[in-house]
């Protein structure tokens, strides 16, 4: 992954991420998945008040802790469940970001609700996933047709509906291959457990691949058609108030305001037909009405 992501990070994904969360300078981040901590040491460097990438592999963070103490930049980073951010208080980040690791949290909806927990009223949520529509592993692919003058490019998908657990190959060598577990989930239940954590998705984005990605992937031009990303943008929802609670709020600054105010009577225009400053009657008023 380096410093700027692999090729997919840095001319697919990042791009749209990083558009959408714009200027970071004076804000309390969290990085939830946060790997090798790239963008959490990034963000620490463009003048977040504060930074802390969490993630739950000791070896990431073995690598991130290793990266920041040859480079400081303010960083921290911590080993946690996402689904229980044990330590962490209330309302503690302006911003969350799960770049590309929502969909490998085995319980996406705890972490989702731990998300809504920590986010300040005022702050956001974005995350990027893999596109559930369109990228579900070896349930989705690409399908080529050779026509005469040009070939047709496909993207086959089955199973979108089945929620379920897939394991990911990554070839970490030419002889040795590694694996990682995954869950597909319909957009729905993403908008779920952002509801039930008391957010609302406010932006969503599908990233088109780079010039960069198109030439150095075999499927970037093919991205160029259909998306295999999406980021999301969400927001706390404002908490409704009980009938109850606004009643009393009214009724208690409707005391405090009766109680700030200075006795008028005779002052108004209008106060038994007395003009301001003078004990004359207006023409035309009559005493008492």
């Amino acid at each position: 992954m380096g410093e700027s992501g692999d090729l997919w990070h840095r001319a697919i994904v990042d791009p749209s991420l990083l558009r959408i969360i714009g200027r970071v300078r004076g804000l309390r981040i969290l990085d939830l998945g946060c790997g090798n901590g790239y963008l959490t040491r990034r963000w620490a460097r463009e003048g977040a008040a504060s930074c802390v990438g969490l993630d739950g592999s000791a070896r990431s963070l073995a690598l991130a802790q290793g990266r920041e103490r040859a480079h400081p930049s303010g960083a921290r980073f911590l080993r946690r469940d996402a689904s229980h951010l044990t330590g962490i208080p209330d309302g503690s980040f302006d911003l969350v970001v799960a770049n590309m690791a929502l969909m490998d949290f085995r319980d996406g909806a705890g972490a989702v609700r731990e998300v809504g927990r920590v986010l300040a009223p005022h702050g956001r949520f974005v995350f990027s996933i893999c596109h559930p529509c369109f990228d579900l592993d070896d349930w989705s692919m690409w399908v080529t047709e050779r026509h005469v003058f040009q070939d047709t490019v496909w993207r086959k998908v089955r199973g979108y509906r089945e929620e379920r657990t897939s394991r990911v190959p990554w070839k970490v060598s030419e002889s040795e291959t590694a694996y990682t577990s995954t869950y597909h989930r319909t957009l729905p239940t993403y908008v779920r457990y952002l509801r039930d954590a008391g957010l609302a998705a406010v932006r969503m984005e599908e990233p088109t691949p780079l010039p960069e990605a198109v030439t150095g992937s075999p499927q970037g031009k093919f991205m160029l058609e259909i998306p295999l990303h999406l980021v999301v943008e969400a927001v706390p929802l404002p908490r409704p108030v009980r009938p109850a609670a606004l009643r009393a709020a009214l009724k208690g600054r409707a005391s405090r305001t009766s109680a700030r105010t200075p006795r008028t009577i005779g002052r108004r225009s209008g106060s038994g037909g007395r003009t301001p400053g003078t004990g004359s009657r207006r023409r035309g008023s009559t005493p008492g009405s």
